[in-house]
C-alpha cells in the first residue's frame, strides 16, 4: 500500500495538469486548431540561438571529463559567472560559493526548505501563489501559512506581520508573480526587510525568480538581493531560455544572510541527499556560454496584449500583468471560478480556476501559446460572454 499522504495527494491532483491532459484529449477529438488551451505555462518559443549554438559546440568539442561528477554545488566556472551577473544586477558582491546549481527551481526550493525546516516550522506564502509551494513545504515537515494580498496583488505587510509567530522560519515571495503577473516595487521589498529584521529571530525570504527576465512595458524587476538581507534566491531558466524540460537552475544565498555559512553548506548537502547529486553537467556548461541570452520577450508582450484584448473586448475583467506568462482574469460576479472554467470548456477554451492558486474569484490563462491559438480563441470568449449575458466592449 502507498502512503496515506500520497494517496490523498493523488486524489487531489493538480488542476493545471488535469486541464493540460484534457486539452490533449480534446485536440485528438476536435483538432488542434479548435481547442484553445491556456492551462499550462509551457513556453512554446524555441530557446535563443545562443543556447543551441552552445549545445552544438559542446557536443562537437567536449571538454575532457565534461560528463563526469563535479562538486555537488556544480562547476565553479558556472557558479562564478552567475555570481558575477547577479553582482552586476544588484550592486551586491556575490561569490561562487553563494551559488548551488540545481535541477530547476523546484529542486532549488526543496533544497532550501530541507535545509531550513524542522517539523511544524511555518512558511508564509502570499496568496495567490504557485500551488506547488504547498507540496514543497509539506515535503520537509513544514506548515503553510497563507496571507492574502492587497487588491492590486501587492503583499499586505500588516497581514504578514500578524501572521508571524515564533515558528515562522521563512516567507516565499515570487515577483513577477505566478499567477497574477504582479511585480513587487523596491519600496515593498525594503519595507518587508525592515519588518522581518525587527523580529526576535531570523526569518528567511525565499525569492522564487523564474520570471525576472520576462517583464513588459519597459519595466524592470527590482533586485531582491539589493533590498533584502536574509535572502535565498531560487532560479530557473525554464522560462527565460525556454528550457522547462531540461531542469536547470540554482540557489543563491545573499552574502548578508545571517546564516550564510551554514546555509550554503546545508543547501549543497540537501542537493545531494535529496537525490539530485548535481545539476546536469552539460546544461551547466551551456548556461555558461549563454547566460546573458533571452527569449523573444517582445513576442510574449505582443501575445499578452492579444489575449488581454480578447478577454476585455468580450466584456470580462482582468488586470494586465506586468511580467510572467499569465493573465489572472476575474470570474463573473456570483459565479465560482470552477463553474466559469466549466462554462469556458464548453467552447474548448481551457483555463485554470483561481482556487488552485488560493485566488478564488479568478482564473489563470497562460499566454505562452501560439498566436494562432490566441487569435482563434477570440470568438470563443465572445460566445461565452453571450451565454453569461455579459455585454461586449468591442466588436468580434
Amino acid at each position: 500500500m502507498i502512503s496515506n499522504n500520497i494517496k490523498a495527494k493523488l486524489a487531489g491532483g493538480s488542476a493545471i495538469r488535469k486541464m493540460f491532459e484534457e486539452g490533449n484529449r480534446l485536440k485528438a477529438i476536435y483538432g488542434e486548431d479548435n481547442v484553445f488551451d491556456f492551462s499550462i505555462g509551457n513556453p512554446d518559443l524555441e530557446p535563443p540561438h545562443e543556447v543551441a549554438d552552445a549545445l552544438v559546440e559542446l557536443a562537437s568539442n567536449p571538454v575532457p571529463g565534461m560528463h563526469g561528477y563535479m562538486s555537488n554545488s556544480g562547476y565553479e566556472s558556472t557558479r562564478a559567472i552567475i555570481a558575477k551577473k547577479r553582482s552586476e544586477e544588484s550592486g551586491v558582491e556575490v561569490t561562487a560559493d553563494a551559488v548551488c546549481m540545481t535541477v530547476g527551481a523546484a529542486a532549488a526550493m526543496n533544497d532550501v526548505l530541507h535545509s531550513l525546516l524542522d517539523p511544524e516550522d511555518e512558511v508564509i506564502v502570499i496568496a495567490p501563489y504557485f500551488m506547488e509551494y504547498n507540496n514543497y513545504v509539506e515535503n520537509h515537515g513544514g506548515k503553510i501559512v497563507k496571507v492574502a494580498t492587497e487588491e492590486n496583488f501587492m503583499p499586505d505587510l500588516k497581514k504578514i506581520d500578524e501572521a508571524i509567530t515564533a515558528k515562522t522560519k521563512a516567507i516565499i515571495i515570487n515577483s513577477p508573480n505566478n499567477p497574477s503577473g504582479a511585480i513587487y516595487p523596491a519600496e515593498t521589498l525594503i519595507a518587508l526587510n525592515d519588518l522581518l529584521k525587527a523580529k526576535d529571530h531570523v526569518i528567511h525570504v525565499i525569492s522564487d525568480e523564474p520570471y525576472i527576465d520576462l517583464v513588459y512595458d519597459g519595466q524592470t524587476v527590482p533586485a531582491a538581493l539589493k533590498y533584502i538581507d536574509n535572502l535565498i534566491i531560487c532560479f530557473s531558466w525554464s522560462k527565460s531560455l525556454s528550457l522547462p524540460g531540461e531542469r536547470i537552475g540554482y540557489t543563491l544565498v545573499s552574502p548578508r544572510n545571517e546564516d550564510y555559512a551554514d546555509l550554503t553548506a546545508a543547501i549543497v548537502l540537501s542537493n545531494r541527499t535529496l537525490g539530485s547529486v548535481n545539476a546536469p553537467a552539460i546544461w551547466q556548461k551551456v548556461i555558461e556560454k549563454s547566460l546573458y541570452a533571452k527569449v523573444d520577450v517582445a513576442n510574449y508582450e505582443y501575445r499578452r496584449n492579444l489575449l488581454y484584448s480578447n478577454i476585455t473586448d468580450a466584456g470580462f475583467d482582468a488586470v494586465k500583468p506586468g511580467g510572467a506568462l499569465y493573465i489572472f482574469m476575474n470570474t463573473p460576479k456570483d459565479m465560482s471560478d470552477s463553474d466559469f472554467a466549466a462554462a469556458c470548456a464548453k467552447y474548448n477554451l481551457l483555463l485554470v480556476p483561481g482556487k488552485s492558486f488560493s485566488g478564488e474569484g479568478y482564473c489563470r490563462l497562460a499566454f505562452c501559446v501560439s498566436e494562432k491559438t490566441i487569435r482563434g480563441s477570440r470568438e470563443a470568449f465572445f460566445k461565452i460572454a453571450d451565454d453569461l449575458n455579459i455585454k461586449h466592449r468591442a466588436e468580434l
